[in-house]
């Protein structure tokens, strides 16, 4: 069980998503609920179904008392690293906030430093936190729904099925085709792809 801090009202919980993806945007969520409009179901994003996950979504923006987005782009991870871009992505989103929380709760082992706000890390938060819950929902679906429109626009790299994720479809395609624009430069498998082609011309 997880213990709240005491003595404060607003409570916001921050989440990212797609740290480990070699595409696109690390995304991030904030969420402050009302303790007087609870939420049912909410639970780590990755361990739920998408249509679970994609019907809390819709429930947590009506009745959460604020929630908000941030994220880092690729060419900011490239130049800053993930982690710093996570971070970053994070504060974005507590400040986005329509109304500022007293505390704030973060995912995994690090706080960002600039929040501003009083702040502490919870390891494996996204299962026992129900606002860190609610924010990895907001995030993953976010994330998820950027990379179906990438593969509206690129379909042959199949994004929609791997999500930007390194699987092995990924890294034969990335091979095959080349990196994007959207990729992360600083990403190993990115960064040999582009060096092969470089040694080929």
């Amino acid at each position: 069980m997880f213990e709240y801090p005491q003595g404060y009202e607003l409570i916001a919980g921050v989440d990212e998503v797609g740290r480990g993806p070699l595409v696109g945007a690390v995304v991030t969520a904030a969420v402050i609920l009302d303790p007087n409009n609870p939420i049912e179901g909410l639970a780590d994003s990755k361990k739920l179904s998408e249509k679970k996950r994609l019907a809390l979504a819709e429930e947590i923006k009506e009745k959460a008392l604020a929630w908000a987005l941030g994220r880092a782009e690729a060419n900011e991870i490239d130049e800053i690293n993930i982690l710093q871009a996570s971070l970053l992505a994070m504060i974005r989103a507590v400040k986005s906030l329509k109304i500022q929380p007293h505390f704030v709760l973060v995912d995994g082992n690090k706080i960002p430093k600039d929040l501003d706000v009083p702040a502490q890390a919870v390891v494996k938060g996204d299962s026992l936190v129900a606002e860190i819950s609610a924010a990895s929902i907001l995030a993953k679906v976010a994330r998820d729904q950027e990379m179906e429109e990438l593969d509206k626009q690129y379909p042959e790299y199949a994004f929609a099925q791997h999500k930007g994720y390194p699987t092995k479809l990924h890294l034969e395609k990335l091979a095959e085709l080349g990196a994007l624009p959207q990729h992360r430069r600083s990403f190993t498998p990115v960064k040999k792809v582009l060096e092969t082609k470089f040694t080929d011309k």
